[in-house]
């Protein structure tokens, strides 16, 4: 496993192999309980799991993202679910063939999204830290909105932490649309590196 994202209450893992993708899995702690978020299973992620607390269920946060849910529920003898009392689910994106919530952990402020926004390449014009997602750009969501994040999760590229998160993401959500000149001409050019 590739850890990406280490905080103190939870960490992010992408596959060994880095690839263009950059997509990213997620583990929250909250009272010693550890949810795990749009999982793709590595070596050695029980243990790391279980150091965290105790196992308390994986969740896919978009309903593309199966990776490896299954299968680390299955094997953590948890639940996939999509309820609990540590954080609160926000749907973010219902269209057909695209249906996402983002986690919130207010407690912790955690806020975990799988798609909406990203800090991959071919997420962000020059200059951005964190993204909406390219095809949500003319039209950001809007519950994010007010969130104040220390920790903000994403399901392509690493994640934000420390103040910084929040000034990231009001940015990400007031500037989508403008920044589309910026991003097209860098998202061609990320691709092609791949």
């Amino acid at each position: 496993m590739r850890v990406v994202d280490e905080f103190e209450v939870g960490f992010g893992w992408q596959a060994d192999e880095p690839e263009f993708m950059e997509r990213t899995s997620h583990a929250v702690a909250s009272n010693g309980m550890v949810w795990l978020f749009d999982v793709l299973d590595v070596e050695g992620l029980d243990d790391r799991v279980r150091a965290l607390g105790k196992p308390a269920g994986v969740v896919r946060l978009l309903d593309r993202h199966e990776r490896d849910c299954a299968t680390v529920a299955e094997r953590l003898g948890v639940q996939r679910s999509g309820t609990a009392t540590a954080f609160s689910l926000i749907p973010l994106v219902r269209f057909p063939g695209w249906r996402e919530s983002a986690a919130f952990f207010p407690q912790e402020r955690v806020l975990v999204v799988a798609d909406a926004l990203g800090t991959a390449s071919y997420f962000r014009a020059p200059g951005e830290r964190l993204a909406v997602h390219p095809v949500l750009r003319l039209l950001p969501p809007r519950r994010l909105r007010g969130i104040e994040p220390l920790h903000v999760l994403c399901g392509h590229g690493e994640g934000l932490h420390g103040e910084q998160a929040s000034d990231a993401l009001r940015e990400a959500l007031g500037t989508a649309r403008r920044r589309i000149p910026r991003w097209f001409p860098a998202s061609i050019r990320a691709w092609r590196e791949r």
